[in-house]
């Protein structure tokens, strides 16, 4: 479980990153973002994007308990 610390933090850490870096460009908005925004859709789009990742992340987990069992077998 301590192995999965430090990726999991640095992920972390890059998504703050990304996330300042997304909000100094606020003032130049395309019209698809702010169309998006307006509607309400950009909140199913990061619903999307955010279970599509959380998945992603648990196989990936998934997939290296199995190797770490067959590793030690």
């Amino acid at each position: 479980m301590k192995k999965f610390m430090k990726p999991f933090l640095l992920l972390l850490v890059s998504f703050f990153t990304i996330g300042r870096l997304a909000a100094q460009g606020a003032g130049s908005e395309s019209a698809i973002g702010e169309t998006m925004r307006s509607s309400g859709r950009i909140y199913v789009v990061v619903a999307v994007m955010l279970t599509i990742l959380a998945g992603l992340v648990l196989y990936l987990i998934r997939l290296d308990r199995r190797i770490s069992k067959l590793e030690k077998e």
